[in-house]
């Protein structure tokens, strides 16, 4: 069965499921007296969550084969008509669920970022000391741009772009990611492991200092360059907020 012939038979089971609601629905809005008015309320209730269901599930087709799209050709090339052709229905039905491709390149996006805060967080309320907790921070954020890089140019590309142009989810990536790591170190403060001072302005210096290795146009230009090192300047930046030698 190819992917066309899924995604119809998907859609085929959905309108079937709905007609039968709305049948239930007419029946007991006409003569028949075993439905009460909380009962027809229940069906509205159903039909609205199946139709809302099914919405999730057709927006996150559309993002999951535009990623696959934008890693083999670009998300500049991709167009929506290309798509909607991998989906089986008409742009116009794309356009149903995406006001334009603009907003598509955001879902993409909003999708990878959305797994790097994902990693963050977990790191950020793990066991150990904030030292260690924020050397595996940046350690994760460096390897995952890193492999992206390496294998993943095209979705580089996207990443570039919208910190480039200045994307609304990529202020707000950044001060997701910002506070992740203001968190640790307010931590680290409060247990002594760590200068006690404002925290919020230490976490924006350290994401200073780091730049490098979390922006893609800054790691392409420095990738022959290999100093200084992701541990090397991690360590500088500790050495100003420590206590004691790390």
């Amino acid at each position: 069965m190819t992917r066309c012939d899924t995604y119809q038979d998907d859609m085929h089971q959905a309108k079937l499921w709905n007609r039968t609601l709305a049948s239930n629905l007419e029946g007991a809005q006409g003569p028949r007296q075993d439905h009460s008015p909380a009962d027809v309320r229940q069906d509205g209730k159903i039909m609205w969550a199946e139709r809302e269901s099914k919405k999730k599930d057709t927006h996150k087709l559309i993002v999951e084969v535009a990623d696959r799209l934008f890693r083999q050709i670009g998300f500049q090339k991709t167009t929506v008509a290309d798509i909607a052709r991998e989906l089986c229905m008409s742009p116009a039905n794309v356009y149903r669920f995406f006001a334009a491709k603009s907003e598509i390149n955001e879902a993409v996006c909003m999708d990878l970022l959305g797994k790097i805060e994902a990693e963050a967080e977990k790191i950020a309320a793990s066991r150990g000391t904030a030292v260690h907790r924020i050397r595996n921070l940046f350690g994760s954020v460096e390897k995952t741009n890193t492999k992206r890089y390496m294998f993943d140019r095209k979705l580089h590309d996207l990443i570039e772009a919208a910190i480039t142009e200045n994307w609304v989810i990529m202020r707000r990536h950044t001060e997701r990611m910002t506070a992740i790591l203001e968190q640790i170190i307010a931590s680290g403060m409060a247990s002594g492991e760590l200068l006690a001072g404002d925290s919020a302005l230490a976490a924006r210096l350290v994401n200073s200092a780091c730049i490098r290795f979390s922006h893609p146009r800054l790691i392409v230009e420095y990738e022959q360059d290999p100093e200084p090192s992701l541990d090397q300047m991690i360590g500088f930046c500790l050495a100003a907020l420590a206590k004691q030698h790390v």
